[in-house]
């Protein structure tokens, strides 16, 4: 998205749904202005202490380099944020939950997130959510954390209510800033498991397609091949097992845009395995013969959420600089559905 703000445009990428980037290049017009007071001007919703703050943090930097508050904008420069200037979000109540870590050390945590479990508070979700089960974890590791460094805290990505998987928060202040930088550089390593709807023509393949917001529904992201709306979104996937009426791909994330995969692939004819919000929630391909919605129906039960898995997670540590990869295996719901995919196309293929 590009817009004109003042004298200069500013670029904004939006980035696994958290954290924004912003790119602004000084206007030739631009009399010396202290950065902080300059973006004050430019962003809607930052203050000054956040915007300080950002800036003491390395968040924000000018012709690629850190700079300080007080460092006055020129014409010509460009300055990008790594941040979400946004008003603070929902206040965010410790709750102990049981969470599986699947790595830790001083500078981040690795979680395996189960199914249902929403990432952050949000409107119908205030509780029970991943980050409300770290801020319990935190305060016990740090007795007396002032509550304002719990909310949002070391979040730079997230994943779906209802995918299970991978993901990282920061520890640090350095962290985040590296790991944020990862992401928006598109260099973090993401894969995952998804059991599709129908016989994927080609082993392997590019998905290239905006995401954006569907025009009508707008909880619904929509496919724009044509790049007429919503973001620049890739995925590449590979076939990974065939079961016939449905097929198991690994997907590699290029961007990180909501809904991705779910999207991509249902835009190339190929929904995810019980995907209520695009359609994957009834048989789209096989028969309607009792005995087979029957299957298919006892496959929805065990696995009642799209059959996505964010298996694999890999970066550069902030703190060694060596590249680190994560991986968890499949949970059992999904690995049940697929096993019985496997023996189902099995017993057809030797009828």
């Amino acid at each position: 998205m590009q817009e004109e703000v003042n004298n200069g445009p500013i670029t904004q990428d939006n980035n696994d749904e958290l954290y924004e980037r912003f790119s602004i290049t000084i206007d030739k017009g631009q009399e010396p202005l202290r950065i902080d007071k300059f973006l004050m001007q430019r962003l809607e919703g930052a203050t000054r202490n956040k915007l300080q703050q950002s800036i003491n943090l390395g968040m924000v930097t000018v012709n690629g380099k850190d700079v300080k508050p007080n460092y006055k904008v020129k014409p010509g420069d460009n300055v990008i944020i790594f941040s979400d200037m946004s008003p603070e979000e929902t206040d965010i109540v410790p709750e102990k939950l049981n969470l599986d870590i699947a790595y830790e050390d001083a500078d981040l945590i690795i979680i395996n997130k189960p199914a249902g479990m929403v990432v952050h508070p949000g409107s119908g979700n205030y509780s029970g959510t991943l980050l409300n089960g770290i801020s319990w974890y935190l305060q016990q590791q740090t007795p007396g954390i002032s509550e304002d460094a719990l909310p949002r805290f070391g979040m730079v990505h997230r994943i779906d209510k209802n995918t299970s998987g991978l993901l990282v928060l920061a520890k640090t202040d350095k962290a985040m800033r590296h790991l944020a930088k990862q992401f928006f550089d598109h260099t973090i390593s993401r894969k995952y498991v998804a059991l599709v709807w129908g016989d994927v023509a080609e082993d392997e393949g590019t998905i290239v397609a905006h995401v954006g917001r569907h025009q009508r529904f707008r909880k619904l992201f929509e496919a724009y091949p044509e790049g007429d709306h919503g973001k620049e979104a890739i995925t590449h996937y590979r076939v990974l097992e065939r079961f016939g009426y449905v097929t198991l791909v690994e997907c590699i994330l290029e961007t990180g845009r909501t809904h991705q995969i779910r999207v991509h692939m249902k835009h190339i004819g190929h929904p995810l395995f019980n995907d209520d919000f695009y359609g994957g929630d009834k048989i789209v391909k096989g028969t309607v013969y009792s005995k087979y919605k029957q299957f298919v129906d006892n496959c929805f039960d065990i696995c009642k959420r799209q059959a996505l898995h964010a298996k694999t997670l890999g970066f550069v540590h902030p703190a060694t600089g060596e590249n680190v990869l994560f991986e968890t295996p499949m949970p059992a719901d999904m690995a049940t559905v697929i096993e019985k995919w496997r023996k189902y196309s099995n017993t057809v293929g030797s009828n």
